[in-house]
């Protein structure tokens, strides 16, 4: 099986770690014969805010449609993005909240409090940088941000095995460190076009 995977870079600004992170894990994917697609958060304009919550249904934007569609078409998805306050930056939340919904992620049972998961059949990569250590974040903490993207988004929709490699600290990381964070976000992206292709 061919590795067709789907890169969605989480930060709201053009250029950061997150983006170098991608692009580490997608020469990797792409060095072992993977397809892959991407997105940019930075790119993608549509309202975040679901006002009605799930009483009422907004019509997707472009983006989001092709979100979903990226979704579709993979068999593999890699999100790269910052931690900021315990989770992921509030537009990336936008997105999910916006096209992550039921009938697309899961499909919620009328006479029970179970569901079904409707992305089955993919696996995921988090590419997660931070501000402190992923010990630091563990012991204080729990790892907030990384329990909230694998079991409540993406394990939630079926969406399994997802593999976190969560970096930091990057506010006064030197050179060689940041090589460090790219070189394991390339054997990221290898070791999954590799298992896809097996």
């Amino acid at each position: 099986m061919t590795a067709r995977i789907f890169l969605w870079v989480g930060h709201p600004r053009e250029t950061s770690l997150s983006h170098g992170m991608a692009d580490a894990y997608e020469r990797g994917a792409r060095a072992n014969g993977a397809e892959t697609r991407r997105m940019h958060l930075s790119d993608m304009v549509f309202d975040p805010d679901l006002h009605d919550g799930y009483h009422a249904r907004k019509t997707l934007e472009p983006c989001l449609e092709e979100w979903r569609a990226n979704i579709m078409w993979a068999n593999h998805i890699c999100w790269a993005y910052p931690q900021w306050w315990g989770g992921m930056p509030a537009k990336m939340k936008g997105v999910i909240d916006r096209a992550y919904l039921p009938g697309f992620a899961m499909r919620y049972h009328e006479k029970d409090p179970w569901w079904d998961k409707l992305l089955t059949g993919r696996s995921a990569d988090v590419l997660m940088t931070s501000d402190g250590p992923a010990w630091f974040d563990q012991l204080m903490y729990g790892r907030p941000a990384k329990l909230q993207v694998e079991n409540l988004v993406l394990k939630f929709a079926g969406i399994k095995p997802v593999r976190t490699l969560q970096v930091g600290t990057v506010k006064d990381a030197k050179s060689e460190k940041i090589a460090a964070w790219l070189k394991q976000a390339e054997a990221r992206g290898e070791a999954a076009a590799r298992r896809l292709k097996a």
